[in-house]
């Protein structure tokens, strides 16, 4: 797998990362919670759930408290990411086993179940078909597979742009500063091969997962879950 650029690797972007995406992302702790409800469906109580793209150890540490016999598997290519969910986690970190790195660097598993939260928007398609599958290598038989990211209508420049203005208003009104709502912007027009939420279907389905239901969306940001 194509190693690609950690927009995650500056230091003054991993100390403001947990305001930053509380500000950015919709709903996002609940996210993490629907994404626990997704996983408690299907796993046992003593699940090994992998997280993949855990740097931040936001979602981790709310599956950790939400359940407290799952162990997990924490995959990160920004090694200052991966020390700031150990500080995030707690005393919750005995319970996660850090790996720097990519799908491809992840255990065999299997796991009960996996996610990939605000992540795959940074790999391009057949990328992103390609650690989808190797994730559902890695699970169990009709284990979930919970993912959420950026995912809003590409086809369309005059629809795609309406979905940016509304991104770009959310974030002046959660308060993020003028200059860093241009920088979010442009590093999405650049530097995030964004998908449409068709798109992002079809690559789990691509992937080889099944009962693929969309369970998330605000104005940008969708989720989904698929059974292995």
């Amino acid at each position: 797998m194509t190693k690609t650029l950690n927009p995650f690797d500056d230091a003054g972007h991993v100390a403001m990362y947990a305001e930053r995406a509380a500000q950015m992302v919709p709903a996002y702790r609940d996210i993490h919670r629907l994404a626990t409800v997704l996983i408690d469906e299907r796993a046992p109580s003593d699940a090994r759930i992998l997280v993949l793209g855990a740097g931040g150890g936001l979602e981790t540490k709310a599956f950790a408290e939400a359940q407290p016999g799952w162990m997990f598997d924490a995959v990160d290519p920004a090694a200052a990411m991966l020390d700031l969910a150990a500080q995030n986690l707690g005393p919750h970190a005995a319970r996660v086993r850090m790996h720097h790195g990519y799908i491809d660097d992840a255990p065999p598993g299997p796991f009960a179940a996996a996610t990939s939260l605000l992540t795959l928007h940074f790999l391009p398609y057949e990328q992103r078909r390609d650690t989808a599958a190797q994730v559902r290598q890695r699970l169990v038989p009709g284990a979930p597979f919970v993912v959420a990211h950026l995912s809003f209508p590409q086809s369309d420049d005059a629809e795609r742009e309406l979905w940016m203005g509304r991104h770009v208003a959310n974030l002046v009104a959660a308060g993020i500063d003028l200059d860093d709502v241009v920088k979010a912007r442009n590093a999405i027009t650049t530097d995030v091969p964004v998908l449409s939420p068709e798109q992002d279907r079809a690559v789990l389905l691509e992937a080889g997962f099944t009962g693929v239901t969309e369970f998330f969306s605000a104005f940008t940001f969708r989720g989904w879950v698929g059974y292995a």
